[in-house]
């Protein structure tokens, strides 16, 4: 999972514009959890999944590579 979802979670970050201080600010989690996310240290939570997927319109299976679309 934590392949997918670094580069998807960068792929939407690039899309809409954000920067992993904003991300955070706006996903409710430190910046240096979203660095671990991206850096592949740190897996997200099952609550920061669903709070992404809801911020950026997608499902948790998009984000976690169960899904293409």
């Amino acid at each position: 999972m934590e392949i997918i979802f670094a580069e998807r979670l960068r792929e939407l970050m690039k899309e809409h514009g954000l920067n992993q201080v904003k991300l955070a600010e706006r996903a409710g989690v430190k910046q240096n959890t979203i660095s671990a996310w991206l850096l592949k240290k740190k897996e997200p939570s099952v609550t920061s999944l669903w709070l992404l997927a809801d911020y950026f319109g997608v499902e948790v299976d998009y984000l976690i590579g169960r899904k293409d679309d």
